[in-house]
């Protein structure tokens, strides 16, 4: 083990990254698990990862501006097509985020295919560096949250349509460049399942919990065991959530134990 990996200076803005993106991550991902959409957060991550590879494509810095508007562009066209094909055809907008989400990642590899580190390029958007973002980075996703974060206050319950697909894209690309792909669907989903049955202030509180506990020790777990971060934090996300259940404001109301509190303790046939 290797003790000598907790650095502050190193873990400290890993930490911030993860907090940012938890701030919107959270609130979204309970409105993605009530639409029963849950593949949508993958699809418009990949979406605006290749807009990150077809700009650099082309020949744009890898950390310049032009890049973060070509991720913003490609997620707000994922969106807008989504939003339409929602209204359109509702029953089957899940196998379309489906494509949506294989043609995206397949078009990365055939932009990436004639480059010598492109399997790098790759990984770096799927797994993420968490642990190498630099102040100028947090600066602009906090600040981007902030915005986003206040947009969903505002419209509330009305946060839905085309504007609902807008916000989640932004949000996406905000995340997308700082903790990759894997991390960003993690981040979204699993604090949201695991509190699924909580409802209000509670939710949002233990779900946020869930999100800080999970990166916190995964990013401890990842420097000491000298193993890559945004995998290591993908599962203490999970382990987090799953742990979760053992609270009992927590197990009472997921629905996936709703059988063990039926009279007499029987199951309840309906669930």
């Amino acid at each position: 083990m290797n003790w000598d990996g907790l650095d502050a200076s190193i873990l400290g803005p890993a930490c911030l990254a993860g907090l940012i993106v938890l701030a919107t991550h959270v609130p979204l991902g309970t409105r993605v698990l009530a639409r029963g959409i849950i593949f949508i957060d993958l699809a418009i991550a990949q979406i605006a990862a290749l807009g990150v590879i077809l700009a650099q494509y082309v020949g744009m810095d890898e950390h310049g501006f032009g890049v973060q508007v070509a991720a913003a562009a490609a997620a707000l066209l994922g969106a807008t097509l989504l939003s339409a094909t929602d209204k359109r055809w509702p029953e089957y907008q899940e196998p379309l985020i489906g494509t949506l989400f294989v043609l995206a990642a397949t078009g990365g590899i055939l932009l990436l295919a004639n480059n010598p580190h492109g399997g790098e390029h790759l990984k770096d958007l799927l797994v993420g560096q968490i642990l190498w973002v630099n102040p100028a980075q947090l600066w602009t996703a906090a600040l981007a949250s902030a915005v986003l974060i206040a947009v969903i206050a505002w419209r509330g319950s009305r946060l839905g349509g085309l504007f609902f697909y807008a916000v989640f894209a932004l949000a996406i690309t905000v995340s997308v460049q700082l903790i990759g792909v894997y991390l960003v669907f993690t981040s979204l989903i699993v604090p949201a399942l695991a509190t699924a049955g909580m409802q209000g202030r509670s939710r949002l509180v233990a779900a946020y919990l869930i999100g800080v506990f999970g990166y916190v020790s995964g990013l401890a777990l990842s420097a000491v065991l000298d193993l890559p971060s945004g995998a290591m934090i993908v599962w203490t996300l999970a382990a987090c959530g799953v742990l979760a259940q053992i609270l009992p404001a927590v197990r009472r109301s997921h629905p996936a134990h709703a059988g063990e509190h039926a009279p007499g303790g029987v199951q309840d046939p309906g669930a």
